[in-house]
């Protein structure tokens, strides 16, 4: 337990839509002193699109892919009622996230959507292996986030989105 304490401990706070302090490698890096093969194996493992459920998986992370099957599942078939103009009621997020706001904005909100999860499921883990698995998700979707260029973004929106006469 104490080695997860002083690594906890050295760890900068991460905040959504700050770039953080550490990234994915350096985090991993440090892991790699304090843990147990085993323990750093199972992290390494961890993956912020993952859904597939694997024997081995801490119960934390089932619950995540879990979450995020869901997710994905769900945004599919609103996805096809839309294109089929039928009404589909989102039930794990709110219609409002993913309804407004262009393809960029909805990509945030999805990010923020999971990172909410995470949040919610952080109070249970201060200073044990379950922290260091949402830590380690979280710096996923900070280093996704930060890999968004709006220009460039903006620039193949229009291409795809263009009528040619």
């Amino acid at each position: 337990m104490d080695k997860y304490f002083y690594l906890i401990a050295q760890l900068p706070t991460l905040y959504f839509e700050r770039e953080p302090l550490i990234t994915e490698s350096q985090f991993l890096e440090e892991a790699r002193k304090w843990l147990s093969p085993a323990a750093y194996e199972l992290l390494t493992r961890v993956d912020l699109s993952e859904t597939t459920v694997q024997s081995g998986d801490p119960a934390l992370i089932r619950q995540y892919k879990r979450f995020e099957g869901e997710l994905r599942s769900e945004l599919a078939e609103w996805r096809a009622a839309r294109r089929r103009n039928q009404d589909f009621k989102l039930t794990c997020l709110p219609t409002a996230l993913v309804k407004e706001g262009d393809p960029l904005t909805v990509e945030k909100n999805l990010l923020y959507w999971r990172w909410q999860y995470l949040e919610e499921a952080e109070p249970g883990h201060h200073f044990d292996f379950g922290f260091l698995l949402i830590y380690c998700l979280k710096l996923q979707i900070l280093r996704r986030l930060f890999t968004f260029n709006k220009p460039t973004g903006m620039q193949k929106y229009q291409q795809y989105t263009e009528t040619s006469l």
